[in-house]
């Protein structure tokens, strides 16, 4: 598979959970500005989960840039990262909803963390399972 088809379907994913974030957000009931002031923890944590996504997303897109085939394991690394970062419209909205209680937001933790580790998996580890060359290549040299 080519890296442009798996950088196409990265995007994908990662457009639909921001824009699944975006929908939780809802609008208050009043017409006045103060209507909006017991949604400031909601937006607050749509606006940290969008800078963490963006992050990802413009990280996942050099790192693509920078390789030159794409195998199996990268292909599963790369859904494994894919999966905790949607869990984060999940987290974003109950961190948010709860005011920043203890267990939403470590719960928001945990899922920020697995998702830094996918993806130290999926740049670092599949680059290392590269430094020893695969002997059906070394054969047919």
């Amino acid at each position: 598979m080519g890296r442009g088809r798996l950088e196409a379907f990265s995007d994908g994913v990662i457009a639909i959970i921001i824009t699944i974030m975006v929908l939780e957000l809802k609008a208050p009931h009043g017409t006045e500005l103060a209507s909006l002031w017991p949604l400031w923890p909601v937006f607050l944590s749509y606006v940290l989960s969008f800078v963490y996504l963006g992050i990802y997303w413009n990280n996942h897109h050099h790192m693509l840039h920078a390789t030159e085939r794409v195998s199996g394991g990268v292909l599963w690394a790369n859904l494994h990262l894919l999966f905790w970062l949607s869990l984060v419209p999940f987290v974003t909205a109950w961190m948010g909803e709860n005011h920043f209680a203890a267990g939403p937001t470590a719960l928001y933790g945990v899922v920020m963390l697995l998702a830094a580790i996918a993806y130290w998996i999926l740049y670092v580890i599949v680059a290392l399972i590269w430094l020893i060359p695969d002997r059906r290549i070394e054969r047919m040299l």
